[in-house]
Order: C-alpha cells, then sequence, then structure tokens
C-alpha cells in the first residue's frame, strides 16, 4: 500500500510543478511586445488649410477685395483638401518605433504606457520621399528626382547645378516631442492639429503681345528647399530647382506650382502653434520660364506649315 501511495503522490507533485510553471510563463509574457499592456488614445486631428501666410504689414490676400477679378478664381480655390489618410509614427522609450494608418480625423491607438515622441502626416503622396524615418530627431520629407533636357540651368547662379526635382505633394504635419501615456481604463482623447509644410505659389507672366504664338510654356523655380524636417517644420539647407508646367491663359502664361519653401527657414506655425506670430511665406529666389512659341514662316508653299517653332529661355 505504501508503494502504491508513492506512486500517485509522484504524478500530484509533477502536475502541481507544470501549473506553477505556466503561472510564472504568463507573467514573463508581458515583457514581450505583442502582449504589453497598451493604453487607448483617441487622435482627434484636424487641418490647416493655408496655402500662404501673410507678413506682418503686406496684403492679407485672403481678404483682398479684388483677388476674383484680378485673379480670375477664388483664393479660397488654392487651399488643399483634407488629404485622404493620416499616418502616425510612435517612437517609443526602448528605441523601437510604431506606425498606423489612420482615417484622415483620426482614431483610437493603441501605445505602450511610458513616454513617446509622436510624428503625424498624412501617407497619400504620390511623389514626397521620407527618409531616415527610424529616429524621430532624423526624419524627414523631400521629394522625387526629375529631369528635363530643354533645362540648362539658372545662368545667375554661380557653381554646381542644382537638383532638380518635382513639385511635392501636398503634406500636412504635426509633432509631438514627449507624450506620457497612462493606463486607465477610459481613453485618453489627444487633439492634433496638422500644419501645411507644403505651401503654394502662384507663376504668372503677363503678355502685351505675342501670345498667340507661344505653343508650350514651362518653368523652374530654383534655390528652393530641398527637403523638410518633419520633427521642427524646418526646411533642410540643401537647395533643389522645381521643376514644372505652365498652362496658357488669355493673358499669358500661368502656374500653380508647390514647394516646401526657401532653405533653412522656421516654420513658426508648426512649431509654436501656441505663440504664433505673423510670418510670411517665403518669396522664390529664382523664377525662370521656358517657352515654345511659333513664328510666321516666310515659306509660301502650301504643303508646308504656316507656322516654325523654336524655344525661348527668359529669366
Amino acid at each position: 500500500m505504501k508503494r502504491a501511495a508513492i506512486i500517485r503522490l509522484i504524478p500530484s507533485l509533477v502536475g502541481a510543478f507544470v501549473l506553477l510553471t505556466a503561472c510564472e510563463h504568463k507573467d514573463l509574457c508581458f515583457d514581450h511586445e505583442d502582449h504589453a499592456p497598451r493604453t487607448a488614445v483617441q487622435i482627434d486631428a484636424t487641418y490647416e488649410r493655408e496655402w500662404q501666410y501673410t507678413l506682418e504689414g503686406a496684403t492679407d490676400w485672403s481678404h483682398y477685395a479684388q483677388w476674383d477679378q484680378t485673379f480670375g478664381f477664388p483664393y479660397d480655390s488654392l487651399r488643399p483638401a483634407v488629404p485622404d489618410g493620416l499616418r502616425v509614427q510612435v517612437y517609443n522609450s526602448d528605441g523601437t518605433h510604431n506606425v498606423m494608418n489612420l482615417p484622415p480625423e483620426g482614431d483610437v491607438v493603441q501605445m505602450r504606457p511610458g513616454e513617446h515622441a509622436l510624428l503625424f502626416y498624412n501617407n497619400d503622396t504620390e511623389y514626397i520621399v521620407f527618409d531616415d524615418m527610424a529616429s524621430f530627431a532624423s526624419a524627414r520629407a523631400t521629394t522625387r528626382s526629375r529631369s528635363r533636357v530643354s533645362y540648362k540651368g539658372n545662368t545667375f547662379m554661380e557653381g554646381e547645378p542644382e537638383n532638380t526635382v518635382n513639385a511635392p505633394d501636398m503634406l500636412y504635419g504635426s509633432y509631438i516631442d514627449s507624450y506620457t501615456a497612462v493606463s486607465q481604463p477610459e481613453v485618453s482623447h489627444l487633439p492634433v492639429t496638422m500644419h501645411p509644410l507644403v505651401f503654394t505659389y502662384l507663376v504668372r507672366y503677363e503678355f502685351s503681345h505675342g501670345l498667340e504664338y507661344v505653343a508650350l510654356a514651362r518653368g523652374a523655380l530654383a534655390g528652393m528647399a530641398g527637403a523638410v524636417w518633419l520633427n521642427s517644420g524646418r526646411t533642410a539647407s540643401e537647395t533643389a530647382t522645381v521643376l514644372y508646367d505652365c498652362t496658357l491663359e488669355d493673358f499669358g502664361v500661368e502656374a500653380v506650382v508647390r514647394s516646401f519653401g526657401v532653405p533653412d527657414y522656421p516654420n513658426d506655425h508648426y512649431t509654436n502653434p501656441r505663440a504664433r506670430r505673423n510670418s510670411a511665406t517665403p518669396s522664390i529666389s529664382r523664377c525662370g520660364l521656358r517657352m515654345v512659341w511659333s513664328s510666321p514662316s516666310t515659306s509660301t508653299s502650301p504643303t508646308r506649315s504656316s507656322h516654325s517653332r523654336r524655344e525661348v529661355s527668359s529669366w
């Protein structure tokens, strides 16, 4: 009987040991990313749909009474639209980061309790390139390179030719360099204002005569910023030339061009929304136009075109 009791006791001890081991393993799982405690945060995003800022003492184009009559379209038609989606990049204190794609107005996101740095930007761009996004300090946006055989560079600029690029898409952004997520039963609400990081330039060339001979017009903005930092809104110091196409209008040639702005320029509306001061979207440093236009031909042959084509560059 004693031998049988010992045999029955050993399986019981083994079962108890397995049970205790399983409980200890469950506690250790909380140290892993997939099973770590989370706190729910509701991102409430709104958008500052501005295409330019007004310098103190300068013309406030948003209240310019003759805008429609002068330019032929409403001022508000240049305002950028709300994007199709919002991306949230969460930088954790241990050096890891998480990326979440949300509707443009925001949604609930899950974060680990503790301190984080946050970046917000729209995720529906075509020409924007996001660089060095693994680090909050180095994250920035640039645009894709573009070449044009007919563009020979800006003759008024010395030194090496600038990189030529596409105009960037509309880019909104915001950031929080320190946000502490706290575990609690309720969902925390985090309001976020998305500010423009790309601005719009209305370029016009008005003709006194000869417009009927213009068949094609293209332009270039030289000396523009090649990138913008997402953690501050400041433009990078490197320069680029933005290539763009124009449309022919009754008065001449027109283009609506987007750019990050001039190099190494702070965006006070982006970096300090609670203490804003009047500032302007910086003006372009160089503007170029290339036109293909037609002039009357001296040929009298009915089988040949009555116009010949040639290109003129103007800076």
